[in-house]
């Protein structure tokens, strides 16, 4: 659970975070503080920590930050796990506050 990227424009501030499988409440409250100095968060995830992703997407959106982010973009996409010859699912949801 690190801050991976951070990308700054004129307008806003953006964060990438790659989630894994750490405690979902956990990556929740430092994603909602990430929202304190960030205008967007992206979450990434893959395999088997998809669900933490999405969990963490909800707990923002519907419990904690309500009505003040929303997701912006959800995007689903399978790589090829090289040498190991099997699908990799992954997940990008863009988490915006909300004008």
């Amino acid at each position: 659970m690190e801050e991976t990227v951070n990308l700054q424009s004129q307008e806003q501030t953006v964060t990438t975070m790659q989630i894994g499988n750490y405690p979902v409440m956990e990556i929740a409250l430092e994603v909602m503080n990430m929202f304190d100095k960030k205008d967007k968060v992206i979450l990434k995830s893959k395999d088997k920590s998809i669900p933490n992703a999405v969990a963490v997407a909800n707990i923002i959106t519907e419990k904690m930050l309500k009505g003040n982010i929303r997701v912006q973009k959800i995007t689903l996409d399978t790589v090829d796990a090289a040498g190991i010859g099997r699908m990799i699912s992954t997940i990008e949801i863009i988490l915006a506050k909300t004008q």
